[in-house]
Formats: C-alpha cells, structure tokens, sequence
C-alpha cells in the first residue's frame, strides 16, 4: 500500500536527464529579449476560446487531433503524427459548435457538438441540447448513434427521441468495428448496445432500470458493474452490484447517503475478478483498494493520500487500459486537481525534465489538516502543473504534456524523438507577466478551521507594490473545488491584470477537501460558510495584500449566491458584490430540483440558512446582478426577484440579462466579452465609486 503526501517526488541522485531524453529543445525557442512593456488584455482577448485545445493521441499512435478555435468557430484539426509539418486535415461543422473530440477507433472520431433549443411544451423552456456524432478522419461521413436504435411512435417519443444523447461506455480497443453504448445519458430510456460504428448495428445487452446509476463495461464489452440509488428504512443510499458468473446481479456495497459515505468502481483489476474500487468509509479521505469480487472482500489497500482524496488509477497505455502488471500510477485530487502519483520514478524524472527545460521552478509547500495539527511540506512546481496526459505504444514512444497554472495560460508539448516541441499555447494573446503570482495557501477561519485558497497576486512590475484592490471570488456548487490551471472563464486573469488580488476560498462545504470541510457546512448557508469568506477578505487585510476600503465579492452560481449574501450581511467588509447566476432563494430552488427522496435527503437537508431573497430590500453595498437567459440549472427568476424587490426599496442594484447564455461556458464569444466588460466597467465605476 502507498502512503504518500507529496504531489512531486524529488528525483534521486542516480536518475539523470539525458538518460531520458538528449538535451530537448523548444521547436519554437524565440532568443532573449530586451524588457517591454507588460500587455494587459482586453476583455474580447480574454473572451477567446483556446486558440487550440484538446490534444489527443489516436490508439495506434499514428494520428493527432486538437480543437482548433477563430472567433466562434471551433475545427478539429487532425495530423499525421510522423509528419506533423505536413498539412493537417481541418473538420468543421455548420450548424451545431463543437466541444469536444476523440477517438473512438484507430479512424473515427467522436465529436461532442451543442446548440441553442427552444422546447415548446406548456411554456418555453431555452436551453441548449449536446449531440454525439461520429465522424472519419477526413470528416466526409458522420453518423449519429443510436438514431435509429427504436421507433418513436407518439409525437412526445419523437421529441425525446431526437433529444436523447448517447454516451460511450467502453471503446472496446481490441475490437476494429464495435463499441458500448448507453443509449441515452439523459436518463429517459437508459439501455446499453453493443454498437457497430460501420454498419450501425445495435444489439442490446442489458436494461437499466429506473433506480440505476452508472454501468461499467469493461474491454470485452461486456457490463460488469453498476450503481443504483433507492430508499430503505434506514434511508436514501448509493448501491454497488456486480454480476456474477451466472449472470445475475448482486448487492456488494450500500452506502447511505446521509452519511456522505462513498464508495465507487474505478476500474476492472489486472487479475479476474478483482475490482479497483474508492472509498472514505470510516476515513477523512478517499482511498483505493483492491477489492475481490468472488469472495467479497477488500484484498488490500493500494494507495491514500494523508491531505487529499484518492480517486483512481491511471495507465500509461494510450487507451488508459491496465496491463498484466496494473497500473502506472494513482489519481488524487491534488493542488492541481488531478494529480498523479507514478509508481515509477523515472516518469517523475521525466516530468521534472520538462519543468526545467521550460524554465519553471520549484518550491516547498506546507500542506495542513483542515482541522487538527497535521502537517507536510512537500516540493511541487510553484504555481503551475506538469500533467503528462499520452504516451504512444513501442520501444520509442512520444509524450504529450500540458502545463497550466492560475497565472500560466495552458500549453501543449510533444515530447517526439528526444525533442520537445511546443504544439499550442491556449491563450498566445496573453502576456503572462500581466497574470501576476498564483500560490496556494490556508488561512485561519475564525473558529479555528484552517481553510485553504488559491491567491492569485498582480506583478508588482505592472501595479506597483501592495495593498491592492481585492476581490474574494468564491467558487461554485457549493460542493465543488477550484484547483490551480487557468481560470478559462477569463474571471481572474481580468481582475489580476486589473491590479486587483484575487483570493478563490475553498470554504467550509466545499468538497474535495476530507470530510471534515465537507461537512462542516451543512445548514450554514450564509452562515459560517460566508464567515469562511469574510475571515478571507481580513485575512488578505492582514497580510497587507488588500486595502480594507477597496473589497469586493464577485462569483457565479453558488458563488452568485455568496455575493448576494455578502451585500445583505451586516458588515462592512466589502464596497460592492457582483452575483452572476446566483441563488437568492434557497427555498424555491431546492423545492424545484430536490423534490425525490433521494436528492432530498442528500443535499437538500444541508441547504439551510441565509436566504438572501428576505432582506433584498435592505442590501447594504451597491451590487450588480447578471443572468443568462437560457439558464436551466439556476433559473433566471433567482436574480429577477432580488433585484425586483431591491429596486422597489430604492437600492442600488444594476441589472443585465444576456442574451443566449446558459449557467456557462457562452456560446458566442460576444456574450462572454459582454460578461467580462460588465465585470469590469462595474468595477471600475459602479462599485460606490469604483475598485
């Protein structure tokens, strides 16, 4: 079993650089140049998609394809990996955006594409459908899966039918033609099919029924494991089967979900009949385990983490699938998000070749308990992740890595041949040293919780020395996390280059943190949660990083939420808020989405506490509301009741309403430059004076 707390391990003395690769160099290395004038980018610039995104390898190792983006439209973009100077393949679409691709054979693409839908039911719901496609290498054929899989016979089968959404289960990579399917992840008629990508050909293999969660398939094709939700006497719980050899499904965990218990399949073990499964039963974090399904026993435990929640495994195979040894190393959700820890210390090496050829530095990091005097310290790149996403299969394999940071617009790297090769960087208008400094840090909530958070500092170069202007910036959920990459909203880099320190808390209810922050904000909605938050605001006072008159709160959704609570609060901390698709009445939403017994008992009994909507005719601060119209996750009634009722009391309170904007991301590049300049003229001017 692994027991680890750094994100990095150092490499020893006997692994050298250049036993893994020959000096790399840049392909694009520009010489060193005479100091400029530091770049700060507009809001368009920060609106851009990535100029190009998503990398991916194909299977065979012969093919590459990445999302390539000008203005709103989005190409994928496919090269011949041994000839990447050659002219690529360019597959757009006309009607419908593309967000995502892969490859779901060796030549065939999946491609994930959305639009705008207006439903006409008992009344006009605006919102925006995805769609499955699949596609060749040259994008001259495209199949939508499952279209045809059954007959819709009644006008309302036909409209959901032509709604459904199918999802892959398992690419299957040992077989040429076919592939696993659920039928439709939105939940209305859940089946999974064999699916042939070359005839069309659907053979189902297994009915999901109406209590059924997740299924796992593995590389045979043949479903193996599932989750499914239900009640029972003791209450609403998450359970896990497995099929046994005869065929039948049988029970092997149940988890009651008030206990906030989880334990999830991860994957099918290297040996028959094993299962890698995660668990925090009785712990404050995740691990995984080994876990055998014939005598229903957890065989041993593979790996924890003493800070962070272990969650899965990860396979260097290009299709991610573990070989006879198992696997190359363990996901936990790190300072980075996703970090991994490789079981072989050569693939660190390798790693931290990378890092010094493009110049980043290391640093210590104090890692502590959220609750209690544990503490580490660990080495880990300062401010930025290394992440090595492909490896290609032979004897000379090629790399593909990503590097991102809060302050570190992502990039793209090919590591080919022992030479290192800048692919793309996402955003190549930004001039990183606009961005500032990122560092992860804790500080003390004032009932002794340590409570960590992501601050993000302006270069001193461009904005003179501190105190700054600040804005704390809540994340969403609440049960959610921020990590370290680039904020792709473009929030934080526009208010860093604006000469504003940014501080994202990770406030007690977020999740990802252990238990003990989890649950330390059940019922505390704007309560101890928000204190979480303002004990940040004098944190950053005390630090001498914020000036204490020019504060102010700014997120969206949960975040939204916050910044509603923030202006309605008796205190003086901050000199404005910004709510962007936030929550103002916790009663009405929950009475909307959390009507089931299961839902209900899971979150909906922590959301209690501070409804914002009771005392909008007494705000505090000047606010600025904003909301998509196309917003189904949270309602665009949230914001038009506050700011109805804070109006009518004569308080200062802006509104915006934009045009076909869901609860994000944007899908014109004009909506997200409308949303970042009314960010920042508001601050500038609107905020009681400005920020």
């Amino acid at each position: 079993m692994r027991t680890v707390v750094s994100s990095l391990k150092r490499v020893g003395a006997g692994v050298a650089l250049s036993c893994l690769f020959a000096s790399p160099t840049f392909a694009e290395t520009p010489p060193p140049a005479a100091p400029q004038v530091i770049r700060v980018p507009t809001p368009a610039q920060l609106a851009q998609f990535p100029a190009m995104t998503g990398f991916r390898i194909s299977p065979d190792g012969k093919h590459m394809i990445a999302i390539e983006s000008a203005g709103d439209t989005r190409n994928i973009v496919v090269w011949k990996l041994a000839d990447l100077s050659a002219k690529p393949t360019v597959i757009g679409t006309k009607n419908m955006q593309i967000r995502s691709a892969s490859f779901v054979k060796n030549d065939l693409l999946q491609v994930d594409l959305t639009q705008p839908y207006d439903f006409r039911g008992d009344q006009l719901v605006k919102t925006f459908i995805s769609k499955l496609l699949f596609t060749d290498l040259e994008g001259k054929n495209w199949i939508e899966p499952m279209a045809a899989a059954e007959i819709a016979r009644t006008a309302g089968a036909k409209i959901q039918q032509s709604l459904a959404n199918p999802s892959v289960l398992n690419r299957m990579p040992a077989d040429p033609d076919n592939i696993v399917l659920e039928s439709d992840s939105r939940g209305d008629t859940r089946d999974v099919f064999r699916y042939n990508v070359r005839t069309g050909a659907a053979t189902r293999l297994m009915r999901l029924g109406e209590n059924d969660s997740n299924v796992w398939v593995n590389a045979a094709g043949v479903p193996w494991a599932k989750s499914r939700s239900n009640t029972d006497s003791r209450g609403a719980f998450v359970a896990i089967d497995f099929r046994g050899s005869n065929g039948d499904w049988e029970e092997h965990f149940r988890s009651y979900v008030k206990d906030r218990d989880v334990v999830d399949v991860v994957a099918p073990g290297a040996k028959a009949n094993i299962a890698i499964i995660q668990s925090n039963v009785g712990q404050e974090f995740s691990s995984v385990y080994e876990y055998d399904i014939t005598a229903k026993k957890t065989v041993s435990k593979l790996f924890e983490h003493k800070f962070f929640d272990a969650v899965g495994v990860r396979s260097l195979a290009i299709d991610d699938t573990p070989g006879a040894d198992g696997f190359d190393g363990y996901i936990y959700e790190g300072l980075s998000g996703r970090d991994v820890h490789w079981e072989n210390p050569e693939i660190d090496a390798l790693i931290q070749g990378i890092a010094q050829s493009l110049g980043l530095k290391q640093t210590n990091q104090k890692l502590m308990a959220v609750s209690g005097s544990s503490k580490a310290e660990v080495s880990t790149f300062e401010g930025v992740s290394v992440r090595l996403m492909q490896r290609t299969p032979g004897a000379n394999p090629t790399y593909l890595f990503r590097v991102s940071g809060l302050a570190y617009p992502t990039e793209h790297y090919l590591l080919q041949n022992q030479k290192l090769q800048l692919l793309a960087k996402e955003q190549p208008a930004l001039d990183r040293a606009a961005l500032g400094t990122a560092r992860f840090v804790y500080y003390p909530a004032r009932d002794g919780l340590n409570i960590p958070a992501y601050l993000t500092v302006p270069n001193e170069k461009l904005c003179g020395p501190g105190p700054y202007s600040a804005v704390v910036h809540p994340h969403g959920g609440p049960w959610s996390r921020d990590t370290m990459d680039f904020d792709g909203s473009g929030w934080v880099p526009l208010l860093v280059t604006q000469c504003r320190v940014v501080l994202q808390p990770q406030y007690r209810g977020s999740s990802g943190w252990g238990r003990t922050l989890w649950f330390a904000g059940d019922r505390e909605w704007g309560q101890k949660m928000q204190d979480d938050k303002d004990d940040g605001a004098k944190w950053l006072v005390g630090e001498k990083l914020a000036d204490p008159k020019r504060i102010a709160m700014f997120g969206f959704s949960y975040g939204g939420y916050a910044a509603f609570a923030a202006a309605v609060r008796p205190n003086d901390l901050y000199k404005c808020a910004i709510a962007g698709a936030g929550v103002s009445d916790i009663e009405r939403i929950w009475s909307k989405f959390y009507t089931n017994p299961f839902f209900k008992e899971r979150q909906e009994s922590t959301v209690r506490g501070l409804s914002p909507l009771t005392q909008a005719n007494n705000i505090k601060i000047p606010i600025m509301v904003y909301h998509g119209d196309r917003d189904q996750t949270v309602p665009q009634i949230q914001s038009d009741l506050f700011v109805d009722r804070a109006k009518s009391a004569g308080k200062p309170v802006e509104y915006h309403v934009l045009k076909d904007y869901a609860h994000g991301p944007a899908w014109k590049r004009e909506t997200m430059t409308e949303q970042l300049t009314l960010i920042s003229d508001y601050l500038k001017s609107g905020c009681g004076g400005g920020l």
